[in-house]
């Protein structure tokens, strides 16, 4: 019997590589791994649906669920995840100088709708108590799916080729909220900072206190392909849950380290002290109550038509989380 051809738009990632080269095989199918950025992925699968299945933000995959017309059925893979705390950049000479600050300033975002946003007003209305109606909000790109948003949400739209990090720059913003390090703050600008410089510790705390570790990307199959050969959905998570653990098992090895870090060792050691051996994990249980705070910011943002449950996301054969093998082995 033949197997199913699929491809598969997702990005260059370690926790990916052993599926991209061919070292782990997806069972029943023969699987083409087309390397691209998330942002063009995004786009291209969102607007003309290019690929079979093809990494997604997680906010934008929320808010189709919620309409119920969602083209797309998602496995509880997690191809990014980032703390979002050190992504808080301020004009310094804005006064800006804890989170409450925020109250009532101009914030520049890439994209009102990226799920970095979501997390990140999330921290600001549950961590500082500035709700995103308390902020005047300025957009740097069109959002992917042209929601509207809630009325007392004040948002413009910067022309086309303006970059967010020269407003910040030049104060015509107080603030921004990213998904990257703007080019201002790259490029040395006196007046541009992190609003929080200890935000390693700050996430460290945040996770300990909260057990949130911001999931921004899933995975997601085509729908007509699921309904038509719902195993796939199972066999994927399995590949990549094995993919991840054949990336653990190199990267464990630090006598020869195989990735570019001085301090792979301790840094791999400390990840695993709090957050488990498995550090970067897949699955529903282990990351239930990131899932819940993002289904519930995206409700109150106005991003999802309703409160989304976590069983409405994922293909039902894929709720069972895959331990890892003894010793991670693969």
């Amino acid at each position: 019997m033949s197997k199913l051809r699929l491809n598969f738009a997702c990005g260059p990632y370690d926790r990916t590589q052993a599926l991209r080269d061919g070292t782990i095989q997806v069972e029943g199918v023969d699987l083409t791994y087309i390397t691209l950025q998330p942002a063009e992925i995004f786009w291209r699968q969102l607007q003309y649906r290019e690929f079979d299945v093809s990494e997604m933000s997680l906010s934008n995959y929320c808010s189709l669920v919620s309409t119920g017309e969602s083209q797309f059925i998602a496995i509880p893979v997690y191809p990014s995840r980032v703390f979002r705390h050190g992504y808080f950049f301020v004009n310094t000479t804005k006064g800006i100088k804890t989170g409450a600050d925020l109250q009532g300033k101009r914030c520049g975002v890439p994209e009102y709708s990226q799920t970095a946003a979501v997390y990140m007003r999330g921290l600001m209305q549950h961590e500082f108590g500035v709700k995103p109606s308390d902020v005047e909000w300025v957009q740097g790109r069109l959002d992917r799916l042209h929601r509207e948003l809630p009325a007392d949400i004040k948002l413009t739209q910067v022309p086309a080729g303006t970059e967010l990090g020269d407003l910040l720059e030049r104060g015509e913003i107080d603030f921004m909220v990213t998904a990257n390090n703007p080019l201002s703050f790259r490029r040395g600008a006196a007046n541009v900072a992190r609003l929080f410089p200890n935000y390693a510790e700050m996430e460290k705390e945040y996770y300990t206190r909260t057990r949130i570790y911001p999931i921004m990307h899933i995975v997601v199959i085509k729908r007509e392909i699921y309904d038509r050969d719902p195993w796939v959905a199972q066999n994927l998570y399995k590949a990549l849950c094995q993919a991840k653990e054949y990336c653990y098992h190199h990267l464990v090895e630090t006598g020869s380290p195989k990735a570019s870090f001085a301090w792979l060792q301790p840094m791999i050691e400390e990840e695993k002290r709090i957050i488990g051996e498995d550090w970067y994990p897949y699955g529903v249980e282990k990351n239930r109550p990131t899932l819940e705070a993002l289904l519930q910011y995206n409700y109150e943002q106005g991003l999802s038509d309703r409160r989304v449950k976590i069983e409405e996301l994922f293909a039902p054969a894929t709720m069972r989380d895959i331990p890892l093998t003894d010793g991670q082995r693969v």
